[in-house]
């Protein structure tokens, strides 16, 4: 496999490019739907939520899988940091999925 230069201290690779990007536009979905100032706002709010918690989703268990290659690789700094960040990744995924299903409880009652 080919190495690619690293742009400053991290490299760049595709799931990272894709996750940047995937964190990036739903939370720029989010900002627009706080802005909205009508029937849509509360569903919009809850889909966003919930994209955002598959996506902090994705990134424990990505964070799962950078530990167990880690601590493999006899990296036991990387391997306590991908834990740590895991783990907060999951948390947030958890937190995001609650707010989901409080909106859509929302929409319901409403």
């Amino acid at each position: 496999m080919r190495q690619r230069p690293p742009l400053g201290p991290i490299r760049v690779t595709p799931t990272r490019l894709v996750f940047l990007v995937a964190v990036t536009g739903t939370i720029g979905y989010l900002v627009y739907a706080i802005t909205v100032r009508d029937a849509t706002q509360i569903p919009m709010l809850a889909s966003g939520a919930a994209v955002l918690g598959i996506i902090f989703a994705a990134l424990a268990i990505a964070g799962a899988v950078e530990t167990v290659r880690a601590a493999r690789a006899d990296r036991p700094a990387r391997s306590v940091a991908a834990a740590v960040f895991g783990g907060v990744a999951g948390i947030v995924a958890f937190g995001c999925f609650a707010a989901a299903v409080v909106l859509a409880l929302l929409v319901g009652a409403a």
